[in-house]
């Protein structure tokens, strides 16, 4: 029951809370309305819990909305503000954030190289920051079931356009797994355990305790 040494966080192939950033682009409430490749509640638990995931290891985030300060839109829903609220946001009227000034340059400024993209629509706002950012030489990781598109079949076809250009498709679980990798680790073991939590109210640690006891 012996751990290897942990593998140079910096060049690590596998995400690591030292070379990775997570994206957050457009969760506000005319988005999360208009998404129907998923349920919306399950939605939202699930970027909700991604978010949670970098705060816990430390994962810096950079926000982005759209519109808000012309006042064509409104600020992120509030699930996303109760957790996230102090961070800064970088809103603009371009629909490519990537596309923006400011919001290119503080992505760039946290020198990761591996960039978790989360985004409403999957066919808009996250393909498109997606593409631009693995021709500039980042590698892409995009959480399938923390975005969402306009239908089943924009959703799918969005994920398969990134794919094919070199985005990796993960899922919230398998990013809390690949940040925590060693239950050793136990500094940020209380918070992986949100891993567990689902949508719908079930967590299965919780029901084998409750059964045990």
């Amino acid at each position: 029951m012996t751990s290897e040494t942990i593998r140079n966080p910096q060049t690590d192939h596998l995400l690591t809370p030292e070379n990775s950033a997570l994206i957050i682009i457009d969760y506000q409430p005319v988005q999360v309305s208009s998404i129907r490749s998923m349920p919306r509640e399950e939605l939202v638990f699930n970027i909700v819990s991604t978010t949670k995931a970098a705060l816990n290891y430390n994962v810096p985030i950079i926000h982005s909305t759209v519109n808000v300060k012309t006042g064509r839109n409104k600020p992120p829903i509030q699930q996303l503000q109760d957790i996230i609220g102090h961070l800064p946001t970088y809103d603009r009227t371009m629909v490519n954030a990537w596309e923006d000034v400011e919001f290119k340059q503080a992505v760039k400024a946290l020198g990761r190289r591996k960039l978790i993209i989360t985004a409403l629509w999957t066919e808009v706002c996250l393909a498109f920051p997606a593409l631009d950012a693995i021709q500039e030489g980042f590698e892409v990781y995009v959480p399938v079931d923390a975005v969402g598109g306009t239908s089943v079949a924009a959703h799918e076809t969005a994920l398969r356009r990134m794919e094919q250009a070199g985005a990796k498709l993960i899922s919230r679980v398998q990013m809390y797994c690949e940040l925590q990798r060693d239950w050793a680790r136990e500094a940020t073991v209380p918070g992986f355990m949100g891993v567990f939590d689902s949508y719908d109210g079930f967590n299965p640690e919780k029901a084998a305790a409750a059964r045990a006891a």
